[in-house]
């Protein structure tokens, strides 16, 4: 089956798996590389993601680092609406999506500035998103943040249902990884990954340079890119459709190859 995301009414496919690349307009993401702040280096950061092979640019403006402060909805929404602006001006093409667990904020990304995805990593905490989402008529990314596969599904099965129930027919899933769980839950997800294929949608995940691979390897997130390509290579392997990253071109690359790998298999003719 070959999935498909309606992005303003163009039909973007995941026949292969494809890269979002992770824009942090906030001054504290636990990457500090991935931090950017003022015009030029939102503008600077916004090509590299398109340049490097992304298909998406997911824009934050809150950090959700474990540990960490959670800004104030004015602060978020004006850190987005710099970012969102900058990012039309200088790419007015490019698929955005909004990493937020506000409806405000997610309601001014598309009202505002025609923002194409919502990605929200709260399982749909607050009450309003679900109803939001379906009146915007955007594709959502629901993330779990639930410890175990068995709990994931369960409450992709429970949010799947109450979307569809609003109208919402463009779902994207993420099992949530470095969210409520340890590093021992986190690679039994992945271990089971291709079990969410079950609801037959997009999956994506988001392990980039995340405390499972630097905490396992005894490294520290600075030296964590080749752990991260290897959990994505894996991931991909277990059916994820999407790879949220900071470092565009490793991942891209992971796909190319595996993507490769998959079509010699089917054309029965190794080169």
């Amino acid at each position: 089956m070959q999935l498909t995301i309606n992005v303003r009414g163009k039909l973007l496919s995941l026949a292969q798996p494809i890269v979002m690349g992770v824009l942090n307009c906030t001054p504290d993401s636990f990457y500090a590389e991935s931090r950017v702040q003022g015009d030029e280096a939102i503008a600077r950061r916004a090509r590299q993601i398109v340049d490097e092979g992304a298909r998406i640019i997911d824009v934050g403006g809150c950090s959700t680092r474990p540990g960490g402060d959670t800004c104030d909805e004015p602060t978020e929404m004006e850190r987005v609406r710099q970012a969102l602006r900058v990012v039309r001006q200088q790419l007015p093409d490019a698929v955005v999506s909004v990493d937020t667990f506000r409806p405000n904020v997610a309601r001014m990304a598309v009202e505002e500035f025609d923002a194409d995805i919502i990605n929200d990593v709260s399982q749909g905490a607050d009450p309003d998103m679900f109803p939001t989402v379906a009146q915007l008529r955007r594709p959502y990314i629901f993330q779990s943040v639930e410890p175990t596969l068995q709990a994931i599904a369960k409450s992709m099965a429970t949010a799947v249902e109450k979307l569809h129930d609003l109208g919402q027919n463009d779902i994207i899933l993420d099992p949530g990884f470095g969210f409520g769980k340890d590093v021992d839950q986190n690679y039994a997800v992945l271990n089971g990954l291709d079990r969410l294929k079950v609801f037959g949608l997009p999956i994506l995940i988001g392990v980039s340079r995340k405390r499972m691979i630097h905490q396992l390897l005894g490294i520290t997130t600075e030296e964590s890119l080749n752990g991260t390509t290897v959990v994505n290579t894996l991931a991909l392997a277990k059916g994820a459709d999407i790879l949220r990253v900071h470092d565009v071109r490793a991942a891209v690359e992971a796909c190319r190859i595996y993507t490769k790998m998959t079509e010699s298999a089917v054309c029965g003719e190794p080169e």
